[in-house]
C-alpha cells in the first residue's frame, strides 16, 4: 500500500498547506508517485498541470474516503495529506491513517504551546519548525525559545523550513513552467527528510541551487541550510 503522510495541527496559519505541497513537489523531483490531498474547506482545489505530483480535492467525506481507499490498495506511492486548523476530530481520523504525521509550528509562543499540547496529543507525531526566520539574529532567538520550551522533546523536532517566499508559488492555481532553482532544493531536502524518517529509498539527485539560473546566468543562490536546532 501507499504510505500516507499527514501534516496536522490544531492551530491555523502554521504554514501545513505549504509544507504539504512543497513535500509532495520534493517526493516528485525525487522520482516519486504522489497525492498531495486536500482536505481543508478553507482553501481551493488546485489544477493539476505542470506539477510533479497530483493534487487531489478531498473536501468532502465522500472523496476523502476514496483517496485513502485508493492510496491503501497501491504500491510504490506516496500520499501528501493537508489537515485544517482546529479540527481535532478531523485530526484524530486522519493520525489513525498516517504512517507519519507532522505537526508545523513557528517561531512564536503561542504556536510552541499548541504544538506541545499536539506532541503530547499525537505521541508518535514529528514537529517542523516552519517559514523559520533567516536573518541571523532572528534565528538565534526562535532556536533558543524551541531549546528552552521543547527540550524534551528535542528528538521530536524535524530540521526547520526557513522561510521562502518562493514557496508561494506552489499554491498557485497553475504553477510557473519552472520553478526557482532554491524552492526545487529545499522541497527536495525536505522529502529526503521525511523519506529518511520513514525509511523509504531514494536515489540523489543534483541540487539545482548548483545549476544556472533562468536566464542563463551564474548559478542561483543556494537555498538557505537545513539544520537541526540545538
Amino acid at each position: 500500500m501507499a504510505q500516507i503522510v499527514c501534516v496536522l495541527g490544531n492551530k491555523g496559519g502554521t504554514g501545513k498547506t505549504t509544507l504539504s505541497h512543497m513535500i509532495a513537489h520534493g517526493m516528485g523531483l525525487l522520482g516519486k508517485r504522489v497525492v498531495c490531498v486536500l482536505t481543508d474547506i478553507e482553501r481551493e482545489r488546485l489544477a493539476k498541470e505542470g506539477r510533479r505530483y497530483l493534487p487531489f480535492d478531498a473536501r468532502s467525506h465522500d472523496n476523502l474516503s476514496r483517496v485513502v481507499t485508493t492510496l491503501n490498495e497501491v504500491d510504490d506511492w506516496f500520499g501528501v495529506i493537508d489537515g485544517g486548523g482546529n479540527r481535532s476530530d478531523m485530526d484524530s481520523q486522519l493520525a489513525n491513517l498516517a504512517d507519519m504525521v507532522l505537526l508545523p509550528f513557528r517561531d512564536s509562543h503561542e504556536d510552541i504551546r499548541t504544538v506541545l499540547r499536539d506532541l503530547e496529543w499525537l505521541p508518535a507525531a514529528w514537529a517542523v519548525p516552519s517559514q523559520w526566520p533567516t536573518n541571523a539574529w532572528a534565528r538565534k532567538a526562535a532556536d533558543a525559545s524551541v531549546q528552552s520550551l521543547m527540550d524534551r522533546y528535542r528528538h521530536r523536532i524535524l530540521d526547520p523550513v526557513p522561510v521562502m517566499a518562493s514557496s508561494k508559488l506552489l499554491l498557485q492555481d497553475r504553477i510557473p513552467a519552472r520553478l526557482p532553482p532554491q524552492l526545487n532544493s529545499m522541497c527536495r531536502a525536505l522529502a529526503m527528510q521525511v523519506f529518511e524518517s520513514l525509511g523509504v529509498e531514494f536515489e540523489s539527485v543534483p541540487d539545482d541551487s548548483a545549476l544556472p539560473d533562468e536566464a542563463g546566468g551564474s548559478p542561483a543562490r543556494k537555498a538557505p541550510p537545513m539544520r537541526r536546532i540545538g
